[in-house]
């Protein structure tokens, strides 16, 4: 164990002092994909500069649901319920070895249903947990919220390319049809990988606590700025018909009633939890949030936190959505599926799969914009090789989140809420990696 705490406080020392920030990682990003597409596939430079300024703008719509995903769970963690929940499972430790492998199996468990909901609640876990046991290693607290992104997310109720393949009229239907989730995420593979990884990861996040004089605790005047979010007070006093309407449960518990009463028709109607799909689980996260919120008043006054936090998605994700413009535009992504492909037999596909969709990952952090580019060769491969497609969308949905762990996008509004930088947590984060990556490639390569 103390050599595991040492590798990551070895790695942790090298990041703080050589990995800069998120933005300035999606700008080399840039650049390294730009020195690809010109010397690697031979586009011209002219080619690759309209590619990266025409794709800025090609991810607007997955841009937005994505927003709305981190919106609608940063809501539902503000709820009053929710924070009754996530107060009394931070009383639950009694050692800072149990809190941080506590943190590591609820950011995972959120993250299964919605990963919007796990980075937020999680990060409000993490405030909880540091002002009980101010003897717990900050750094991995945080970088224990951040599991669940990196290991239950894409197999879970808020996946991307599962969901999409589920849903009626998606790009590829008439290639590969609809593609239910109990062929994807309810399937035993699935349902049993992910169990392993909760148990990995959330024993790992108890062997990484370092030695009492080796703590990092956080510091008073973080935990101060830490606070709860406060509801607005209700008007003393005769209150106009605005101030009514504003403080009153009636119009909350009328769209609640509508948005569940609509979830649960469309459920009924198209084949029960096999009809979910990215905008469905949206609607439905808003729907709780503002059911449990109360009142418009409380909800507007949660809307303007929870918009605080989408900084990271608004100024940085156009970067991302240029570096996709290249891969869509100058055939990199092409270049790099056959050498993966080339390499690839029957049995070996999906552990390919898994592993090439990480290392684009990496470059391109957008789970259903990247499958678009990717799905149509590596579903052709797949037919060639006789691999069944539920097999792809899992390798690719795996390797999709893995790569998470190490690409500080998706923390952005973890480590906002949390006051750290990507480079504090990103040592623990890194032997993460390692330990995980080994697991979910033998399972694919069995699996294949």
């Amino acid at each position: 164990m103390e050599t595991l705490v040492r590798l990551a406080e070895g790695l942790g020392r090298f990041s703080s002092r050589f990995v800069p920030s998120a933005f300035a990682i999606a700008v080399l990003l840039t650049l390294l994909t730009m020195a690809l597409a010109l010397g690697w596939v031979g586009a011209s430079p002219p080619v690759v500069l309209d590619a990266w300024g025409g794709g800025f703008w090609e991810l607007l719509t997955f841009s937005m649901q994505m927003a709305l995903v981190m919106f609608t769970g940063y809501l539902l963690a503000l709820t009053a319920p929710v924070k009754a929940l996530l107060e009394k499972v931070a009383s639950l430790p009694r050692s800072p070895r149990g809190a941080t492998a506590l943190m590591a199996a609820v950011s995972m468990a959120l993250a299964y249903f919605n990963w919007g909901l796990s980075l937020v609640a999680s990060a409000m876990l993490v405030r909880f947990i540091a002002r009980r046991r101010p003897d717990v290693d900050y750094r991995l607290l945080v970088a224990c919220a951040y599991f669940g992104l990196g290991a239950t997310w894409h197999a879970g109720l808020s996946a991307s390319a599962p969901l999409l393949v589920a849903t009626p009229g998606h790009f590829l239907e008439k290639q590969l049809g609809i593609i239910p989730i109990d062929r994807t995420l309810f399937s035993p593979f699935n349902v049993g990988l992910t169990l392993c990884a909760v148990a990995l990861l959330t024993a790992l996040a108890w062997a990484l606590h370092p030695s009492p004089e080796r703590t990092v605790r956080v510091e008073p005047a973080v935990l101060e700025k830490l606070g709860d979010f406060t509801p607005p007070p209700k008007p003393s006093g005769k209150l106009s018909p605005a101030e009514w309407l504003d403080h009153a449960w009636l119009l909350n518990v009328i769209f609640g009633v509508l948005g569940l009463a609509w979830f649960a028709r469309h459920l009924w109607l198209n084949g029960g939890w096999r009809a979910l799909n990215l905008n469905v689980v949206n609607f439905t996260f808003l729907v709780l949030a503002v059911l449990l919120h109360g009142t418009p008043a409380r909800l507007l006054k949660a809307s303007e936190e929870a918009a605080s936090v989408l900084h990271g998605i608004v100024l940085q994700f156009p970067l991302y959505a240029g570096i996709y413009g290249i891969f869509k535009a100058t055939g990199l992504t092409d270049r790099i599926g056959e050498l993966f492909v080339s390499l690839s037999t029957r049995e070996t596909f999906p552990a390919i799969v898994y592993l090439y969709s990480g290392v684009v990952n990496y470059f391109v952090p957008s789970g259903g914009s990247k499958w678009a580019i990717e799905a149509p060769y590596l579903l052709e491969a797949a037919g060639r090789l006789g691999v069944a497609p539920e097999k792809v969308v899992l390798a690719y949905a795996w390797g999709d989140m893995a790569t998470d762990l190490i690409q500080p996008f998706w923390a952005l509004p973890l480590l906002a809420v949390a006051r750290l930088e990507f480079k504090d947590i990103l040592g623990f984060l890194l032997v993460a990696f390692l330990v995980y990556l080994p697991l979910v490639t033998l399972g694919f390569f069995l699996f294949g």
